[in-house]
């Protein structure tokens, strides 16, 4: 079985949009890294969809969720 590589992450931009979107783990990890760093520039995030270009100057906040990788009815 393939090990789970997608989070969710929800971003809040600077105006009040907030937005979620399903991504790999890497494009997680690179936008945390460019925010921990206080870089600006932007981010592309590989989403299910597409990729996603993020404007780091603009977000206030990221929320990381797990993707809930079990199916079915627990014992």
């Amino acid at each position: 079985m393939a090990e789970n590589t997608h989070v969710r992450l929800e971003v809040g931009f600077d105006g009040g949009q907030i937005l979620s979107w399903l991504v790999t783990a890497e494009s997680a990890d690179a936008l945390d890294r460019q925010l921990a760093e206080a870089r600006s520039g932007t981010v592309s995030l590989e989403a299910q969809d597409g990729p996603i270009l993020v404007v780091v100057d603009r977000v206030l906040y990221v929320r990381r969720f797990a993707r809930e990788s079990r199916v079915g009815f627990a014992d």
